[in-house]
């Protein structure tokens, strides 16, 4: 008889110790990539395909006809959704520049030794801990024409206001929009931008003040290009929130009046949730998926083009 040989565990260990080295870390991820996957892929490979279809939930539960991309025309279009998408890139740029050049202004306040300056650094954070729909009802009151704060405020400096109200005059509806998220957002690029100006070397501060430069020369030679890498991520991470700007419209405006704040986070809210027009709403969703990504894309290649990692 041959003597049959058993391969003790042990000689096994060193294989799988070095196979698990190897795909730990992928092992380690795969539960975020599924989950990803699972929220984000198939919504939208399921919006591309419904794309390509009539359906309307109000006729039928199930798609009626393959309509090409004739959902994809009637979209671009159509004018309240071009309204929606000027609207959306104004609230996106305006809103963006001016959160950051006012944080940015608050952050150098902050770096000053004043007295209370502990306490204004744990309030500033507060309006960003309130949900955007709660402040969309805050402002709502605020606005409100009949005795209002702002209303009240601006007819006491003798400025114009809207004998509709400023939410019910074209003309002044959207920049109040645009002042509620300025108002809530603005200390979000304040504290990280202070935290970034923190990082920065007090040796080279010093050695430049030596030299005799200017604040100003100081901020924009030595400061601005050393927190570059934060700003150019936080701006694009505002951005992209702006652009998906919905709970405050629909709860000041409901897009109007006409479609002077019809943003295209609404747009897609009524389309889909309003009207039920599945293959409409999913075309416009991925026209919006398109434009921020390439826009995006833009930015980050110009923004990083001559970054050294």
């Amino acid at each position: 008889m041959h003597a049959t040989t058993i391969r003790s565990p042990q000689a096994l260990s060193p294989v799988r110790k070095s196979f698990v080295r190897r795909n730990l870390p992928y092992l380690l991820i795969a539960p975020s990539v599924v989950m990803l996957l699972g929220l984000i892929a198939y919504p939208l490979l399921f919006a591309l395909k419904s794309s390509f279809y009539f359906w309307n939930l109000q006729v039928g539960p199930q798609p009626l006809a393959f309509v090409g991309l004739d959902n994809y025309v009637q979209a671009i279009n159509a004018f309240d959704f071009r309204a929606a998408l000027t609207n959306t890139l104004i609230l996106s740029v305006v809103g963006t520049a001016t959160e950051f050049s006012l944080g940015l202004a608050i952050a150098l306040v902050l770096l000053k030794a004043l007295p209370g300056m502990n306490v204004v650094r744990a309030l500033l954070i507060l309006p960003t801990t309130i949900a955007p729909i709660v402040v969309g009802f805050l402002f709502r009151y605020l606005y409100d024409p009949g005795g209002g704060l702002v209303t009240w405020v601006l007819q006491s400096l003798w400025l114009p206001v809207p004998a509709e109200g400023i939410l019910g005059s074209p003309s002044t509806a959207l920049a109040a929009i645009l002042f509620v998220d300025i108002w809530q957002w603005t200390p979000f690029f304040a504290i990280v931008i202070y935290a970034s100006l923190l990082a920065v070397p007090d040796e080279i501060i010093e050695a430049a003040r030596l030299d005799r430069a200017s604040a100003w020369t100081i901020l924009m030679r030595i400061k601005l290009p050393l927190i570059r890498r934060t700003a150019i991520i936080i701006v694009m991470l505002r951005f992209m929130q702006i652009f998906n700007t919905f709970d405050t419209v629909l709860v000041l405006t409901r897009g109007g009046p006409g479609t002077s704040t019809r943003t295209l986070g609404y747009s897609l809210y009524e389309q889909g949730l309003v009207n039920f027009n599945v293959g409409l709403v999913s075309a416009q969703t991925w026209i919006a998926v398109l434009i921020v990504n390439i826009i995006v894309a833009l930015y980050v290649f110009f923004a990083f083009r001559n970054e050294e990692w």
